[in-house]
């Protein structure tokens, strides 16, 4: 059966074994994706989990015509909704850390000198320096630092032109220092 007959045969019949089928099928595709953007395997595999809890939900509101672009549409904005939240399972003073260590050193941020407490006291700052960016800022930042996507990528991601994301960094890391100074 294809997608879309098992999806309308799910939609008749309520019944399980044709969702199981688009589970089985997407499954792989989705957690790539989840991977690709969580970069972490346990977050990845919950992830597929409420992706697939959500497409259980939708399937019967939603009049679906190209499943596998829908499917990997959905994972992808829940991962980024998820990475948004601050969900994601990478401790926050090693994605700081990655920050302050390679773009921002500028800031004369010296974490090998420090003690731990003062280097949380500066992954704290940074965190909530970034909170303060605005949205668009902060988004790109977090896209091209913390995922550690190209500019590219960001600029697919967030649909934005390849030089708005450059200058929403820009500005970005401009607050960043400036607040953090």
């Amino acid at each position: 059966m294809t997608d879309e007959e098992l999806i309308l045969a799910f939609q008749q019949h309520q019944d399980n074994q044709y969702f199981g089928e688009l589970f089985q099928r997407y499954t792989h595709l989705i957690f790539g994706v989840c991977m690709k953007y969580l970069r972490d395997e346990e977050n990845a595999k919950d992830a597929v989990m409420q992706v697939f809890e959500k497409l259980y939900d939708d399937l019967n509101q939603l009049e679906i015509h190209n499943f596998k672009s829908w499917i990997y549409t959905v994972a992808k904005n829940h991962c980024l909704m998820k990475l948004r939240k601050g969900k994601t399972i990478l401790k926050e003073g090693v994605q700081y850390r990655k920050i302050i260590q390679s773009d921002f050193m500028e800031l004369a941020v010296e974490i090998h000198h420090n003690s731990a407490k003062e280097q949380e006291e500066k992954f704290d700052q940074l965190h909530k320096a970034i909170s303060l960016l605005n949205d668009k800022q902060r988004e790109c930042i977090e896209l091209l630092y913390l995922q550690n996507n190209s500019y590219k990528q960001v600029a697919e991601i967030t649909g934005y032109s390849m030089k708005h994301v450059k200058s929403h960094i820009q500005n970005g890391k401009r607050n960043l220092k400036n607040y953090l100074e």
